[in-house]
């Protein structure tokens, strides 16, 4: 396996777990999917993954190496990390941009070389945005921008993806361009993926497997289609839904629709960010 969560649980000083018991696997090739409210902890578990955060309990193995005791520069290697959102205030072109992702594999004092700047070149162009090599990063599009994180990450060459809902803010076609990618990366190149999302039709879309993290903690995992199921999601966000196929050609598409029949209304409380009855 190319990542293995094993009990995990993690919680702020003086406060209780953000979550716990929390375990799954992702091997070559496969994309995992997080989803659940807001709050639940989806981007808390993607640090504990990457070591930018510690678990008070359990552990996260990179290729059966407890992440942890390597060294920062080991873990960057092994796992690209795409964040939400990301700012540049200097002007930094593209390819610079790009060319960060290389840290890990330079010396404190290193300067990039030929090489370093030749595998940012091959990134950009995977992602097919080399027409924005020398653009300014602050005048992409948000579409645009996702794609050089991207790029970004996989400067590093690693054998694991790590991404915190990489199709928010996003357009419909730049959701779909991202998600094809995504899938693409993991049939092709082998890349192990994990990716928070508020989208359960993405999931169901791509992923072999899917978490789904809940307020109180806990999760479930499994094969996608079992666990993103219309009883679970109810469970999970409060709220009826129905899952729908959609032919498209010879394939289906599952959709998730939200019923509009026992939404919320005036008369109902709002406690911690979930309407109660």
């Amino acid at each position: 396996m190319i990542i293995e969560v094993k009990n995990a649980e993690f919680g702020y000083d003086g406060r209780g777990s953000v979550f716990e018991d929390v375990g799954f696997s992702v091997g070559e090739g496969e994309i995992l999917s997080i989803l659940g409210p807001n709050g639940c902890g989806k981007t808390t578990l993607l640090k504990c993954i990457n070591a930018l955060l510690k678990l008070r309990k359990g552990e996260v193995l990179i290729e059966g190496k407890r992440v942890n005791s390597l060294r920062k520069s080991d873990v960057g290697k092994k796992i690209g990390y795409v964040p939400q959102s990301h700012g540049s205030t200097f002007p930094y072109s593209v390819l610079e941009i790009v060319l960060m992702g290389r840290a890990p594999h330079l010396g404190l004092f290193s300067s990039p070389s030929a090489k370093d700047v030749e595998i940012a070149k091959e990134a950009i162009e995977m992602l097919g945005i080399s027409h924005l090599m020398n653009r300014p990063y602050s005048q992409t599009s948000g579409g645009e921008a996702q794609l050089v994180l991207i790029a970004r990450a996989l400067a590093a060459e690693p054998i694991a993806l790590l991404l915190d809902e990489p199709t928010s803010h996003l357009d419909l076609k730049n959701q779909m361009v991202i998600l094809s990618f995504l899938e693409k990366l993991g049939e092709n190149e082998g890349i192990a993926i994990i990716m928070t999302t508020h989208f359960p039709d993405h999931a169901l879309s791509i992923s072999h497997k899917a978490l789904l993290l809940s307020n109180k903690g806990n999760g479930m995992v499994g094969n996608t289609g079992d666990v993103i199921t219309e009883d679970n999601l109810r469970d999970i966000f409060g709220l009826d839904v129905r899952i729908i196929s959609v032919k498209d050609g010879e394939n289906s598409i599952k959709t998730v629709v939200p019923l509009r029949k026992g939404s919320f209304d005036r008369k109902q409380k709002l406690k911690g960010g979930i309407y109660n009855s």
